[in-house]
């Protein structure tokens, strides 16, 4: 989950800094901004938020239609669908990043407009793959709601559960997000390259997580 939060602030990071000044995973800002260009008289400034929004919604329901209703208890891990999704993410992702490395600089016009789209698709999957995931997961795109939870509960003296990984995934966002910033300020056509190399290192640690968990439940009978 650090892993995929750290994703989610890099690509964020670079649809705002040069895919159009919204954002790929945080649908709530982008209707802010659209609602801002629609206030301000800038109507030409809503292509962007409108192309963020199609594409992140395309991709939750994709992603929520193929992994099927959530389980109810953690179970094994990460349903095999879950870990699919994210695969299909690294994917989408990993395209981005050779059209932007071949670019040579972040894209304009048509091309800048489908990077975006593409961009929003792969989080909507991400953020669709995790609720299909159930509680064996959580958010990783969308993380308000982590941290109003997480200060509620330790304003009121609640037990924390799993929440103490929330500041931890807070943290990955920002670092994700400033890495890439940092990537496209000092080697520009690399800097799409981080996203997918994280969405993969965290696919790949859940999977295995979950082979150990397989081994271990069929070892415990014979044990027993």
């Amino acid at each position: 989950m650090t892993l995929l939060s750290a994703a989610s602030g890099a690509v964020d990071a670079l649809a705002f800094t040069a895919l159009g000044h919204v954002f790929a995973g945080v649908m709530t800002g982008n209707l802010a901004l659209l609602g801002i260009a629609c206030g301000g008289d800038r109507f030409g400034d809503v292509a962007a938020p409108l192309i963020a929004l199609a594409g992140y919604v395309a991709g939750t329901a994709a992603a929520a239609r193929y992994c099927g209703p959530r389980p109810d208890g953690p179970g094994e891990g990460w349903p095999t669908r879950t870990l699919a999704v994210l695969a299909a993410e690294v994917v989408l992702l990993a395209l981005n990043a050779v059209a932007w490395a071949v670019g040579g600089a972040p894209p304009t016009g048509a091309p800048r407009d489908v990077l975006l789209g593409v961009a929003a698709v792969a989080m909507g999957a991400q953020s669709g793959a995790m609720l299909g995931a159930g509680t064996a997961a959580r958010p990783s795109t969308y993380l308000t709601g982590a941290l109003t939870t997480f200060v509620s509960r330790a304003a009121a003296g609640a037990p924390q559960e799993t929440g103490r990984w929330v500041p931890i995934r807070l943290g990955a966002l920002a670092a994700g997000a400033g890495a890439a910033a940092a990537l496209h300020r000092g080697a520009a056509p690399w800097a799409a390259a981080l996203p997918p190399l994280l969405v993969a290192a965290g696919a790949l640690t859940a999977a295995r997580a979950r082979r150990e968990r397989g081994r271990t439940a069929a070892a415990a009978p014979q044990e027993a």
